[in-house]
């Protein structure tokens, strides 16, 4: 399976291939901004695209691990506005009593925005949470990148690993007006853009650490044999929206997750770190949950003193 990845390396962008190897040096290929998303769109398959990130300038060389190495969201563009993270809702097949009928119909699951790509943290790098989170949920779920032509037709381009940190106590607290909020939590990603079709069946285990000490273990599962609906349905459902069909936009697409600790009656706190050890496909996903400080709204916004001016 042929794996792309992109980073910067003491301010220049590259790109390299295949999963890094403990130990052994990294090859990084001079990419620019866009470069390895237009070859996305130019077609010709995988090794057409592979050709495309090794043809440009002279290639170089650094250690595993070298700090200077900061990994990318796959397809990641440097202007903000043009990407978006969305995930769909209560996808899972552990969230339905019956197992779906070969037949079934159609019904569009519950979908939600979390952000622009920028938003997005990738492995080792803290997520941050509202300083009023009512309870934590980690959620392992399949990403799939797509990246749209000039015309806004979107073009699928991989699939990569998500950890979509949510606040699922404030959710539960009203299901249909406060899930948004609750969705407010930063969300990391792998760099490893994995060159074939969605996934069905993707393993692991999570692994909540406090304090150095593991304080949680689950098994979880993903992928398209996991899920309830159709993914290509799912897809083509909300690529019918001509909002997300925007050119050039790159769309970050979550496919739903399991249920995980807070299920199991565990509460992520302040500088636990969660690591998914995604077996099947050989990777990691690891950040420290980071609760952000409590601030003064109004002082913040200035709606005090704007009160105040007004009366």
């Amino acid at each position: 399976m042929s794996v792309l990845f992109e980073c910067e390396y003491r301010g220049q962008r590259y790109a390299g291939l295949g999963l890094p190897v403990p130990t052994e040096p990294l090859t990084l290929y001079p990419v620019s901004d866009g470069q390895v998303r237009r070859a996305v769109l130019a077609g010709g398959g995988t090794e057409a695209l592979l050709d495309s990130v090794v043809s440009g300038g002279a290639p170089v060389t650094v250690a595993y691990g070298d700090p200077e190495v900061r990994y990318l969201p796959p397809l990641l563009p440097q202007a903000s506005g043009n990407s978006l993270i969305t995930g769909f809702m209560g996808t899972h097949r552990s969230k339905f009593p019956h197992p779906p009928a070969p037949d079934e119909e159609f019904n569009a699951p519950n979908w939600l925005i979390k952000g622009f790509g920028a938003w997005l943290e990738t492995n080792g790098e803290p997520l941050t949470v509202p300083a009023s989170a009512v309870a934590l949920l980690e959620e392992p779920e399949v990403g799939l990148v797509f990246v749209n032509d000039e015309q806004g037709d979107p073009h699928y381009a991989g699939y990569t690993f998500a950890n979509d940190l949510n606040d699922i106590g404030l959710h539960l607290k009203n299901p249909w007006g406060w899930t948004p909020y609750a969705k407010l939590c930063d969300t990391s990603m792998t760099p490893w853009l994995f060159l074939g079709e969605p996934p069905q069946s993707v393993t692991g285990q999570i692994v909540i650490e406090r304090e150095g000490t593991a304080a949680w273990k689950g098994d979880f599962t993903c992928g398209a044999d996991a899920i309830f609906q159709r993914v290509p349905d799912m897809v083509d459902h909300l690529f019918s929206y001509p909002g997300m069909r925007r050119p050039e936009l790159v769309n970050y697409l979550l496919l739903g997750s399991d249920k995980a600790s807070f299920h199991a009656g565990f509460r992520i706190a302040d500088g636990d770190r969660i690591t998914f050890d995604i077996a099947s496909h050989g990777v990691e996903l690891s950040n420290e949950v980071v609760y952000a400080p409590q601030t003064s709204t109004a002082a913040s916004t200035g709606f005090t003193a704007w009160g105040r001016a007004a009366s």
